[in-house]
């Protein structure tokens, strides 16, 4: 099946309309604990977050592409009306969670799209059911590994520089060294 050029175009066009709101929406959560905590300012944290978007392909690669273009649905069945689907279902997603200052994933709310077109397409047999569970397990276990990175780094700088009593009575150490941690971290980098 062939489509026409107006089409292509037409989904390159919804494709760049994600990108810039996978820039200002996942950019914005990445950047807002550098800039409320004073760490950075909002021009240097901008130039920050863009630098390390850029270059994150260097560094690790293009597994998720790949996981996301091949490992999520059967590659068999995508075509621009699943494309379409998956763009619009995570542009949707990100405009509410956007408008509601909830934090979430772009590129997360982009697999959530994909299954959902690749599901209404040709059904749950087409799923690739080691890409959405590995999907799935990164959705769980990064903040658990993140919370237990920023706890390792937090309680030395707790037991070094001391928490204050007040803080410690009123919300407890555990609270209070999950607050400190994002600008500890970033005060230490």
């Amino acid at each position: 099946m062939s489509i026409s050029f107006e089409i292509v175009v037409f989904l390159v066009l919804l494709a760049l309309a994600f990108d810039f709101l996978n820039g200002f929406h996942d950019a914005a959560n990445s950047i807002a604990t550098i800039v409320s905590t004073g760490a950075m300012s909002p021009h240097w944290a901008v130039a920050w977050a863009a630098f390390f978007n850029f270059i994150a392909f260097l560094v690790f690669g293009f597994a998720v592409a790949t996981t996301i273009g091949k490992g999520i649905v059967d590659p068999a069945i995508v075509d621009h009306y699943v494309v379409f689907g998956a763009l619009c279902g995570a542009i949707t997603w990100n405009l509410i969670t956007w408008y509601y200052g909830i934090p979430s994933s772009s590129s997360h709310a982009l697999v959530g799209g994909i299954i959902g077109a690749g599901v209404a397409k040709a059904g749950v047999s087409k799923l690739v059911a080691s890409g959405v569970l590995k999907t799935a397990a990164a959705i769980v276990l990064s903040p658990l590994f993140g919370f237990a990175l920023a706890m390792a780094v937090a309680v030395p700088f707790g037991i070094l520089l001391g928490f204050s009593k007040t803080a410690q009575k009123l919300f407890g150490s555990w609270v209070v060294i999950g607050l400190m941690t994002p600008s500890l971290v970033f005060m230490a980098a």
